[in-house]
């Protein structure tokens, strides 16, 4: 499987946990086998009997991934910086917004008069179409995402797989920038060329309260992955108990809703 890989190696000094495909909220759900990689990819393939994890591993031809390396971010250590000045001067601001290295992208950014003229710049997209608010919400970076769009980054723009900032924080589990973004009326329902949306991407990643969060907001249970499975049937096929769970009351309270006849006028 191909790495999605920004235009600099973003691994030369990007620290990042290594996340866990179970809910990070809620450590104590099934999880998958602890890579640390992100799949894109909504597998057609049946888990084994007593195995039902999907091995985050297999390769697809379309199927794309996201890397984290494995230590701590500078905002989750509480620094300023994570690295020299002297390697910071030096990073895109695709990189300073994955390392979540604020101080250095508000320089960046404020090398123009005012935030209207940094248009070009902060929606600027690297070689995959990957913009700087992109890859801040795929790396559960909140405050630069929080900066970003107060400075006018356009949440609704796609990569060229139609990969978005919601689908990548969805991936992740991170749910308050999920939050942020649906504020922004982002598309909850956009479909990529790997084949989901941002409901089957936090389905896929067991991440529960993610999954609360987009049902909450309207996310269609209906949608099916390239595979073949609704969201439902994902939960169903990994095994996933707690995301399970929270679909079936999100139904039951849907059904009931309607049962409930209008206040009369």
């Amino acid at each position: 499987m191909e790495p999605v890989q920004p235009a600099e190696d973003l691994s030369l000094t990007q620290q990042s946990p290594a996340p866990e495909f179970g809910d990070p909220e809620d450590p104590g759900d099934e999880v998958l086998d602890g890579s640390d990689t992100v799949v894109l990819r909504l597998y057609s393939c049946t888990p084994e009997p007593g195995n039902p994890e999907l091995d985050a591993g297999t390769s697809s031809p379309q199927g794309n991934s996201l890397k984290h390396s494995t230590t701590l971010t500078n905002r989750q250590r509480g620094n300023e910086v994570s690295a020299l000045p002297a390697t910071l001067d030096s990073l895109s601001i695709h990189q300073l917004a994955a390392q979540g290295e604020l101080s250095q992208l508000k320089e960046h950014l404020r090398k123009g008069v005012c935030p209207y003229q940094c248009d070009n710049l902060i929606n600027k997209p690297d070689e995959r179409g990957f913009t700087p608010l992109i890859w801040a919400s795929a790396f559960g970076e909140i405050e630069t995402v929080r900066f970003l769009l107060e400075w006018g980054a356009d949440p609704h723009i796609l990569a060229k797989e139609r990969e978005s900032a919601l689908s990548l924080a969805s991936t992740g589990g991170y749910t308050d920038i999920v939050g942020l973004l649906l504020e922004r009326d982002v598309d909850i329902n956009i479909y990529d060329w790997n084949g989901g949306t941002p409901l089957l991407y936090a389905v896929r990643g067991n991440h529960v309260k993610c999954v609360e969060a987009l049902l909450a907001r309207g996310a269609d249970l209906t949608t099916e992955a390239d595979s073949g499975y609704t969201p439902m049937d994902l939960a169903v096929a990994l095994g996933y108990r707690k995301v399970q769970q929270v679909i079936e009351n999100h139904i039951l309270k849907l059904f009931q809703s309607n049962l409930v006849p209008a206040d009369p006028e």
